[in-house]
């Protein structure tokens, strides 16, 4: 990634775990996140998510599948500081899975304790 100066930077992921672009189409088995786009799909039916919920699920079901940690998810998803307090993202990730648990079949987010969060999918 260049600087505003021309020069190379490293990004502060290694290349295995970067988060996804914001913005970029993510593809899991039979779930489809398109956030730009506003369209979410489970095998192929849409689903009804808002923006934060389309944004937060498109970042945990970017390769690699991964645990994504607290700062990490609000970093990406709000684009701001993370000071500590997860209420916000607790609060956006139980909307989330209240509308995934509609979904027969359909993705689910793990939490890991003291760590962030994971998405499952069961085939």
């Amino acid at each position: 990634m260049a600087g505003p100066d021309g020069t190379d930077r490293a990004s502060p992921w290694p290349p295995d775990t970067a988060p996804a672009r914001p913005g970029v189409p993510v593809v899991l088995g039979p779930l489809a996140v398109d956030p730009d786009g506003h369209l979410v799909s489970w095998r192929g039916r849409p689903l009804a998510l808002s923006r934060l919920e389309r944004q937060l699920l498109a970042r945990l079901a970017s390769p690699p599948v991964q645990v994504w940690t607290y700062e990490r998810l609000f970093s990406s998803v709000w684009g701001g500081a993370y000071l500590g307090d997860t209420a916000i993202l607790h609060s956006a990730v139980k909307r989330l899975r209240r509308r995934l648990r509609a979904v027969e079949g359909g993705p689910r987010v793990q939490t890991v304790r003291g760590v962030g969060y994971r998405i499952t999918i069961n085939d």
